[in-house]
């Protein structure tokens, strides 16, 4: 069966089809109560290649998306140089188990975004759920991780308003 699953870069039509997923990630994988706005400013910033970038997979530019990786350009805390640093990797729920592995390919898409660009990739796993399953995937791609994450108090996914609803 031919590969036909390809990234492409997200263009500023692809605005509401982001804020969809945007949706759906944040009912999965949301800790505190999102600000609809700053969701909005973080995806048009990255749209418009003005701090970032985003790969996505699904049709035509406007169309609905099956998956895409938000990718933020800027320093750490403590620094002046850029590093590329990914906000959200999903996948729509409905593709998940389709063939092509549409989290792989993202994933392959932000290292060889951080490749042309040739600054450091900062890439993670926040979730309460399937974590494990996640954590062996980005092993086959990354190695050896650099670190781990705790959440106290809370656990992702229990947030569970669309961001949407207003």
């Amino acid at each position: 069966m031919k590969d036909n699953v390809k990234v492409r870069i997200g263009v500023p039509e692809d605005i509401d089809a982001m804020m969809s997923l945007a949706d759906r990630l944040l009912g999965e994988n949301g800790l505190t109560t999102p600000n609809r706005l700053k969701v909005l400013n973080d995806i048009w910033g990255s749209l418009t290649k003005q701090n970032g970038v985003v790969g996505v997979i699904g049709g035509a530019p406007g169309e609905k998306l099956e998956a895409a990786i938000l990718l933020k350009i800027e320093p750490l805390w403590y620094s002046d140089e850029e590093s590329l640093i990914e906000r959200a990797v999903f996948v729509d729920p409905d593709f998940r188990s389709a063939p092509g592995g549409r989290a792989r390919k993202l994933i392959e898409f932000a290292k060889k975004t951080s490749d042309i660009m040739g600054i450091p990739l900062l890439i993670g796993i926040i979730s309460s759920q399937r974590a494990a399953s996640k954590v062996k995937m980005y092993e086959r791609q990354f190695g050896e991780p650099s670190g781990a994450y705790w959440i106290y108090g809370k656990k992702t996914g229990e947030w569970d308003q669309p961001i949407a609803a207003e």
